[in-house]
């Protein structure tokens, strides 16, 4: 059995701890307030976006357009939404996960747009290739810095260096059930979005979509909004994800430090008694001696 001294010095170093992570969900609980309204008040917006994108492509019929092929050969770009921050429990790693895990997003033939310290550095460790490291963004996401994104990516998807854009972030759903998702933004996926199209049931238009001035003149217009929308939406949800994620581990944390230390409370007494009841002997024996 551990001495009383060792005892007391593992549980005043629990108890802070338990301080810390106390303090922690405080501060991660009133972030997840702030970040929590913000995601879902604009959520409706960027998936009405995804839709209506999905809904024009679908009546357009076959069109040939830059935002629109695919099978080409070359590089993939992924967008990969982290933290700058640990404690967060798998938010981090969920990410990385994801990515290593998808059979598109080879650790030869990918670049990494790295939006978070976390996720670039557990993406290197895997072997990826971290083509910009924009981590600051995380701290406080605007929507100017999802606009200078797409245009640096569309450049290099219009000069061929990338030919396929990818978008990794956590999906909050809400405060503990948080998605990591994967999806790709350049090709337009017209499949994808035939299936996203009408996801509410409503009857589908047969008429096709007609476009002025040209269909290829929209496109080179919405197409980098709606790019734009969702990689901000992304950030939005992503944020509170990890706030969400930083409360609930903390949480964890702050009731697993309660239920050592009242272990450690329960060892400290049975160590306090039987030290007392080792003195009670040696007294008793030495008055027996005397006597």
């Amino acid at each position: 059995m551990a001495s009383m001294r060792d005892i007391k010095r593992r549980r005043a170093s629990i108890q802070s701890t338990g301080q810390i992570t106390k303090a922690m969900k405080l501060v991660s609980t009133v972030k997840l307030q702030k970040s929590r309204t913000k995601a879902e008040s604009s959520k409706p917006y960027f998936s009405e976006m995804y839709e209506t994108i999905a809904s024009m492509l679908e009546k357009t019929g076959n069109m040939h357009h830059k935002y629109l092929r695919s099978g080409a050969a070359g590089k993939r770009a992924v967008i990969a939404i982290t933290s700058n921050r640990g404690l967060a429990g798998g938010y981090n790693s969920n990410i990385v996960k994801l990515i290593a895990a998808s059979p598109e997003l080879d650790p030869i033939g990918t670049k990494v747009y790295s939006i978070g310290k976390k996720g670039r550095d557990g993406l290197i460790r895997k072997g990826y290739e971290i083509a910009e490291d924009y981590s600051e963004i995380i701290n406080e996401p605007l929507y100017q810095d999802a606009a200078d994104l797409t245009q640096e990516l569309l450049s290099e998807f219009g000069s061929g260096e990338i030919v396929e854009i990818y978008l990794a972030y956590t999906s909050f759903k809400n405060t503990v059930v948080h998605t990591p998702k994967l999806m790709r933004l350049l090709p337009f996926d017209k499949e994808a979005a035939a299936a996203t199209a009408n996801v509410q049931g409503e009857p589908k238009s047969q008429a096709l979509m007609n476009y002025e001035p040209s269909a290829e003149e929209v496109l080179d217009k919405i197409i980098p909004k709606y790019m734009s929308s969702m990689i901000y939406g992304a950030l939005l949800e992503a944020v509170a994800s990890e706030n969400g994620a930083r409360m609930t581990a903390m949480d964890s944390a702050t009731n697993n430090a309660e239920e050592m230390l009242g272990k450690l409370d329960i060892q400290y007494n049975r160590a306090r008694q039987g030290s007392i009841t080792q003195e009670l002997t040696e007294i008793i024996a030495g008055a027996n001696a005397i006597g």
